[in-house]
Protein backbone atom coordinates (compact mmCIF):
# COMPACT_ATOMS: atom_id res chain seq x y z
CA UNK A 1 0.00 0.00 0.00
CA UNK A 2 1.15 3.45 -0.70
CA UNK A 3 1.39 5.88 2.16
CA UNK A 4 2.32 9.31 1.79
CA UNK A 5 5.38 9.60 4.06
CA UNK A 6 8.86 11.61 4.00
CA UNK A 7 9.82 10.60 0.52
CA UNK A 8 9.56 13.35 -2.25
CA UNK A 9 6.56 13.77 -4.67
CA UNK A 10 8.94 12.75 -7.42
CA UNK A 11 9.44 9.24 -6.19
CA UNK A 12 5.75 9.21 -4.45
CA UNK A 13 4.38 9.71 -8.41
CA UNK A 14 7.29 7.16 -9.65
CA UNK A 15 5.45 4.62 -6.93
CA UNK A 16 1.74 5.19 -8.09
CA UNK A 17 2.95 5.27 -12.01
CA UNK A 18 4.64 1.71 -11.35
CA UNK A 19 1.23 0.41 -9.31
CA UNK A 20 -0.70 1.67 -12.52
CA UNK A 21 1.64 -0.30 -15.19
CA UNK A 22 0.88 -3.27 -12.56
CA UNK A 23 -3.01 -2.21 -12.64
CA UNK A 24 -3.17 -2.08 -16.76
CA UNK A 25 -1.09 -5.49 -16.83
CA UNK A 26 -4.03 -6.83 -14.02
CA UNK A 27 -6.59 -5.63 -16.34
CA UNK A 28 -5.31 -6.55 -19.73
CA UNK A 29 -4.81 -10.57 -18.07
CA UNK A 30 -8.69 -10.41 -16.97
CA UNK A 31 -9.23 -9.31 -20.72
CA UNK A 32 -7.81 -12.54 -22.17
CA UNK A 33 -9.60 -14.54 -19.00
CA UNK A 34 -6.15 -15.60 -17.37
CA UNK A 35 -7.21 -14.13 -14.45
CA UNK A 36 -10.51 -12.66 -12.69
CA UNK A 37 -11.66 -8.98 -12.48
CA UNK A 38 -11.14 -8.74 -9.12
CA UNK A 39 -7.08 -8.98 -9.76
CA UNK A 40 -7.48 -5.43 -11.29
CA UNK A 41 -8.79 -3.98 -7.97
CA UNK A 42 -6.54 -5.40 -6.06
CA UNK A 43 -3.71 -3.71 -8.21
CA UNK A 44 -5.61 -0.92 -8.09
CA UNK A 45 -5.38 -0.36 -4.01
CA UNK A 46 -1.28 0.10 -4.68
CA UNK A 47 -2.55 3.02 -6.74
CA UNK A 48 -4.91 4.61 -4.40
CA UNK A 49 -6.07 3.70 -0.49
CA UNK A 50 -9.98 2.52 -0.59
CA UNK A 51 -11.88 1.32 1.96
CA UNK A 52 -14.79 -0.33 -0.71
CA UNK A 53 -13.85 -0.56 -4.25
CA UNK A 54 -15.89 -2.30 -7.91
CA UNK A 55 -16.12 -3.04 -11.06
CA UNK A 56 -19.02 -3.55 -12.93
CA UNK A 57 -20.52 -4.30 -16.18
CA UNK A 58 -23.32 -2.30 -18.30
CA UNK A 59 -26.43 -4.52 -19.80
CA UNK A 60 -27.99 -2.14 -22.12
CA UNK A 61 -30.58 -4.43 -22.57
CA UNK A 62 -31.59 -5.62 -18.99
CA UNK A 63 -30.78 -1.51 -18.32
CA UNK A 64 -28.97 -2.35 -15.01
CA UNK A 65 -25.29 -2.66 -14.12
CA UNK A 66 -23.74 -6.42 -13.04
CA UNK A 67 -21.25 -6.03 -10.51
CA UNK A 68 -17.92 -8.18 -11.85
CA UNK A 69 -15.36 -7.54 -8.77
CA UNK A 70 -16.55 -5.51 -5.32
CA UNK A 71 -16.37 -5.38 -2.02
CA UNK A 72 -18.89 -2.96 -1.01
CA UNK A 73 -22.03 -4.63 1.45
CA UNK A 74 -24.84 -6.07 -0.08
CA UNK A 75 -27.08 -2.82 -0.03
CA UNK A 76 -24.88 -0.57 -2.09
CA UNK A 77 -23.79 -3.30 -4.35
CA UNK A 78 -27.65 -3.53 -5.54
CA UNK A 79 -28.07 0.39 -5.52
CA UNK A 80 -24.86 0.27 -8.02
CA UNK A 81 -26.72 -2.25 -9.80
CA UNK A 82 -29.73 -1.27 -10.47
CA UNK A 83 -30.13 2.25 -9.05
CA UNK A 84 -26.93 4.15 -9.41
CA UNK A 85 -27.82 5.15 -13.28
CA UNK A 86 -30.83 7.06 -12.06
CA UNK A 87 -29.61 8.75 -9.74
CA UNK A 88 -29.08 12.76 -10.58
CA UNK A 89 -25.51 12.63 -10.13
CA UNK A 90 -25.05 10.10 -12.88
CA UNK A 91 -25.58 12.11 -16.25
CA UNK A 92 -22.39 13.95 -14.56
CA UNK A 93 -20.71 11.00 -14.50
CA UNK A 94 -21.21 8.96 -18.10
CA UNK A 95 -20.09 12.08 -20.12
CA UNK A 96 -17.15 10.50 -22.03
CA UNK A 97 -15.20 13.74 -22.26
CA UNK A 98 -14.76 13.74 -18.30
CA UNK A 99 -12.29 12.23 -16.34
CA UNK A 100 -13.94 10.04 -13.21
CA UNK A 101 -15.98 12.15 -10.67
CA UNK A 102 -14.31 12.65 -7.79
CA UNK A 103 -16.47 12.80 -4.51
CA UNK A 104 -14.78 15.93 -3.13
CA UNK A 105 -15.65 17.62 -6.07
CA UNK A 106 -19.41 16.77 -6.10
CA UNK A 107 -21.30 20.24 -5.59
CA UNK A 108 -23.22 19.89 -2.22
CA UNK A 109 -26.22 20.57 -3.88
CA UNK A 110 -25.95 18.10 -5.86
CA UNK A 111 -25.01 15.55 -3.20
CA UNK A 112 -28.33 16.58 -1.22
CA UNK A 113 -30.19 15.21 -4.18
CA UNK A 114 -28.34 11.96 -4.68
CA UNK A 115 -30.16 9.08 -2.99
CA UNK A 116 -26.66 7.47 -3.61
CA UNK A 117 -24.94 9.29 -1.46
CA UNK A 118 -27.59 10.01 1.52
CA UNK A 119 -28.84 6.77 1.60
CA UNK A 120 -25.69 4.36 1.07
CA UNK A 121 -22.63 6.15 0.81
CA UNK A 122 -23.67 8.46 4.01
CA UNK A 123 -24.31 5.49 6.09
CA UNK A 124 -21.18 3.75 5.69
CA UNK A 125 -19.19 7.11 6.57
CA UNK A 126 -18.16 7.37 2.74
CA UNK A 127 -15.77 10.98 2.67
CA UNK A 128 -14.08 10.25 -0.12
CA UNK A 129 -13.32 8.45 -3.25
CA UNK A 130 -14.11 8.53 -7.23
CA UNK A 131 -16.82 7.24 -9.69
CA UNK A 132 -14.96 6.22 -13.35
CA UNK A 133 -17.60 5.45 -16.03
CA UNK A 134 -16.44 2.75 -18.81
CA UNK A 135 -15.96 3.82 -22.09
CA UNK A 136 -14.54 1.37 -25.39
CA UNK A 137 -12.25 3.19 -27.63
CA UNK A 138 -15.48 2.90 -30.13
CA UNK A 139 -17.04 4.80 -27.53
CA UNK A 140 -19.21 2.13 -26.10
CA UNK A 141 -20.72 2.53 -22.58
CA UNK A 142 -19.57 -0.76 -20.75
CA UNK A 143 -19.34 -0.18 -17.20
CA UNK A 144 -18.01 1.74 -14.02
CA UNK A 145 -15.49 1.95 -11.70
CA UNK A 146 -16.59 2.97 -8.15
CA UNK A 147 -13.65 3.61 -5.13
CA UNK A 148 -14.90 4.69 -1.97
CA UNK A 149 -13.04 5.76 1.17
CA UNK A 150 -14.56 6.00 4.79
CA UNK A 151 -12.16 8.96 5.96
CA UNK A 152 -10.92 12.41 4.23
CA UNK A 153 -7.87 11.49 2.18
CA UNK A 154 -5.38 13.18 -0.03
CA UNK A 155 -5.11 11.53 -3.48
CA UNK A 156 -2.30 12.85 -5.21
CA UNK A 157 -2.31 14.38 -8.57
CA UNK A 158 -0.51 11.54 -9.76
CA UNK A 159 -3.37 9.28 -8.68
CA UNK A 160 -6.16 11.30 -9.74
CA UNK A 161 -4.53 11.26 -13.68
CA UNK A 162 -3.80 7.52 -13.53
CA UNK A 163 -7.41 6.56 -12.92
CA UNK A 164 -8.32 8.48 -16.13
CA UNK A 165 -5.39 7.00 -18.10
CA UNK A 166 -6.52 3.63 -17.19
CA UNK A 167 -10.23 3.82 -18.28
CA UNK A 168 -9.29 2.64 -21.66
CA UNK A 169 -7.79 -0.64 -19.89
CA UNK A 170 -10.48 -1.08 -17.38
CA UNK A 171 -13.35 -0.97 -19.83
CA UNK A 172 -11.71 -3.57 -21.70
CA UNK A 173 -11.74 -5.77 -18.85
CA UNK A 174 -15.74 -5.48 -18.15
CA UNK A 175 -16.55 -5.40 -21.90
CA UNK A 176 -17.92 -9.07 -22.54
CA UNK A 177 -17.22 -8.07 -26.01
CA UNK A 178 -12.88 -8.20 -24.83
CA UNK A 179 -13.07 -11.74 -23.48
CA UNK A 180 -12.15 -14.65 -24.84
CA UNK A 181 -15.03 -16.21 -27.16
CA UNK A 182 -15.57 -18.44 -24.52
CA UNK A 183 -16.85 -16.09 -22.36
CA UNK A 184 -18.47 -13.96 -24.95
CA UNK A 185 -21.78 -12.74 -24.65
CA UNK A 186 -23.83 -11.61 -27.29
CA UNK A 187 -26.53 -10.26 -24.91
CA UNK A 188 -28.02 -11.40 -21.69
CA UNK A 189 -31.75 -10.74 -22.82
CA UNK A 190 -32.57 -14.20 -23.39
CA UNK A 191 -35.63 -12.99 -25.30
CA UNK A 192 -32.80 -12.35 -28.00
CA UNK A 193 -31.80 -15.64 -29.77
CA UNK A 194 -28.24 -15.88 -29.35
CA UNK A 195 -27.40 -17.18 -33.07
CA UNK A 196 -28.08 -13.33 -34.20
CA UNK A 197 -31.15 -14.07 -36.29
CA UNK A 198 -30.85 -12.46 -39.55
CA UNK A 199 -26.95 -12.09 -39.36
CA UNK A 200 -27.28 -8.89 -37.08
CA UNK A 201 -24.45 -8.21 -34.67
CA UNK A 202 -25.18 -8.12 -30.76
CA UNK A 203 -25.15 -4.16 -31.28
CA UNK A 204 -27.90 -4.49 -33.92
CA UNK A 205 -29.77 -6.28 -32.08
CA UNK A 206 -30.32 -4.61 -29.13
CA UNK A 207 -31.31 -1.22 -31.93
CA UNK A 208 -33.70 -3.80 -32.88
CA UNK A 209 -35.01 -4.65 -29.69
CA UNK A 210 -35.32 -0.62 -28.71
CA UNK A 211 -37.23 -0.38 -32.05
CA UNK A 212 -40.12 -2.50 -30.99
CA UNK A 213 -41.12 0.17 -28.52
CA UNK A 214 -41.42 2.96 -30.80
CA UNK A 215 -38.78 5.32 -29.15
CA UNK A 216 -37.06 7.46 -31.32
CA UNK A 217 -33.27 7.57 -32.45
CA UNK A 218 -32.49 10.14 -29.78
CA UNK A 219 -34.65 8.16 -27.32
CA UNK A 220 -32.64 4.76 -28.75
CA UNK A 221 -29.03 6.45 -28.14
CA UNK A 222 -30.22 7.73 -24.73
CA UNK A 223 -30.60 4.49 -23.57
CA UNK A 224 -27.87 2.69 -25.24
CA UNK A 225 -25.10 5.08 -24.53
CA UNK A 226 -24.69 5.89 -28.38
CA UNK A 227 -25.61 8.52 -30.62
CA UNK A 228 -28.26 9.11 -32.62
CA UNK A 229 -25.99 9.05 -35.71
CA UNK A 230 -25.22 5.86 -34.71
CA UNK A 231 -28.31 4.44 -34.19
CA UNK A 232 -29.53 5.65 -37.59
CA UNK A 233 -26.79 4.06 -39.11
CA UNK A 234 -27.33 1.08 -37.18
CA UNK A 235 -31.14 1.18 -38.84
CA UNK A 236 -29.54 1.56 -41.99
CA UNK A 237 -28.00 -1.75 -41.29
CA UNK A 238 -30.34 -3.82 -40.17
CA UNK A 239 -32.97 -2.78 -43.33
CA UNK A 240 -30.69 -3.95 -45.26
CA UNK A 241 -29.62 -6.91 -44.16
CA UNK A 242 -33.07 -7.87 -43.52
CA UNK A 243 -34.50 -6.42 -46.78
CA UNK A 244 -37.05 -4.53 -44.75
CA UNK A 245 -38.53 -1.39 -46.15
CA UNK A 246 -38.37 0.74 -42.60
CA UNK A 247 -38.04 0.43 -38.89
CA UNK A 248 -41.95 -0.18 -38.51
CA UNK A 249 -41.33 -3.23 -40.77
CA UNK A 250 -38.48 -4.28 -38.51
CA UNK A 251 -40.06 -3.36 -35.63
CA UNK A 252 -42.91 -5.63 -36.30
CA UNK A 253 -39.89 -9.07 -37.79
CA UNK A 254 -38.52 -8.50 -34.21
CA UNK A 255 -41.59 -8.75 -32.69
CA UNK A 256 -42.07 -12.06 -34.81
CA UNK A 257 -39.31 -13.06 -33.09
CA UNK A 258 -40.06 -12.60 -29.62
CA UNK A 259 -37.32 -9.92 -29.74
CA UNK A 260 -39.22 -7.25 -27.81
CA UNK A 261 -38.38 -4.74 -24.60
CA UNK A 262 -41.24 -3.50 -22.01
CA UNK A 263 -42.24 0.04 -23.06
Amino acid sequence: MIILGDGSAAEHTADILDAAVQVREAARSATSGATGVGTVLAALSEVMEYDHASLTRWDPLRRRHTTLAGSYPDDATAYIETHLHHDPVFPVLRRPARGGLWLSDVPRQLLAKSPGFQEVLRPLRIEGGVAQCLFTTDGRYVGMLNVSTRRPRRTPDAARAVVTLLTEALAAAVDPRSGPPSEEIATADPAVDARRPGGLSPRELQVLAELTTGRTNREVAERLYMTPRTVGTHIEHILAKLDLPNRAAAAARAAAWGIELAR
